[in-house]
């Protein structure tokens, strides 16, 4: 759940050049959870630009040899000129999220990052998505986050389902589309669905299971969900959508 003048956010981040410092704070529910982040910097390559401590809260709140013969030493044959590395790609930002099996159609808005802290989406039928992390068409892991409930999402502005409350429920080989800015439509195939204890996600298991680079072009949801502690404002599950290009 989540309170209507805090929305914290989920984390989310990939590596490229310098690895920089970042907090997550992301907001989905009926109340608002709040998620402190500790980011950690560290080197990397050119694929990704940072490294997440913590996944959002989208509650409420939220590599010339020379040949001897007879004793003569005869020069090596000239050898081919190494290709110039491949130049990066530049990718697109994506600016529309569709989901046709759980009826998801939304806009994504480049989100903020304020004191190290991505913030939350502006409102509960909106996706956001971070310039630092992957671009669409980029090869790497694109990180969207939106919120899994809001206060006033539901009838007559009660609290009610957002724009991720049935993301938990795709199934593998689901057909994710993102639309660039470019006017293209790029699909991923879900690969699975996971929810992870809050306590449970440390630096090491975000990087590596969830915003880290996976090797092809991937695209990552992370909501909230599971059982909300109105101690704290926080829910205590988060779960992560997984779908490759196809």
């Amino acid at each position: 759940m989540m309170t209507q003048s805090t929305l914290p956010l989920t984390k989310v981040v990939r590596m490229s050049g310098l690895l920089l410092a970042l907090a997550l704070a992301l907001v989905l529910g009926l109340v608002v959870p709040v998620l402190e982040v500790a980011a950690q910097e560290t080197g990397g390559d050119d694929a990704t630009t940072e490294v997440l401590a913590e996944v959002p809260s989208t509650g409420g709140r939220r590599p010339g040899p020379v040949t001897v013969v007879a004793s003569t030493v005869t020069a090596p044959a000239a050898e081919a000129a190494p290709a110039p590395p491949a130049a990066p790609l530049a990718g697109v930002a994506p600016v529309e999220l569709r989901i046709d099996s759980v009826g998801v159609d939304a806009p994504i808005e480049l989100g903020a990052v304020t004191d190290g802290a991505m913030q939350d989406p502006s409102g509960p039928w909106i996706v956001s998505w971070y310039d630092a992390l992957g671009k669409v068409g980029q090869g790497g892991n694109v990180v969207l986050a939106g919120h899994v409930d809001y206060y006033n999402a539901g009838p007559d502005g009660t609290p009610g389902p957002a724009v991720f409350w049935n993301v938990r429920d795709l199934p593998p080989g689901a057909i994710i589309q993102v639309v660039g800015e470019d006017g293209q439509s790029y699909d991923y195939a879900v690969q699975w669905t996971q929810a992870y204890a809050a306590a449970e996600l440390t630096p090491d298991v975000i990087q590596s299971d969830i915003v880290g680079d996976t090797g092809q072009e991937t695209l990552t949801l992370i909501t909230c969900g599971g059982d909300f502690d109105p101690a704290t404002g926080e829910y205590l599950q988060r779960w992560v959508v997984r779908a490759n290009q196809v």
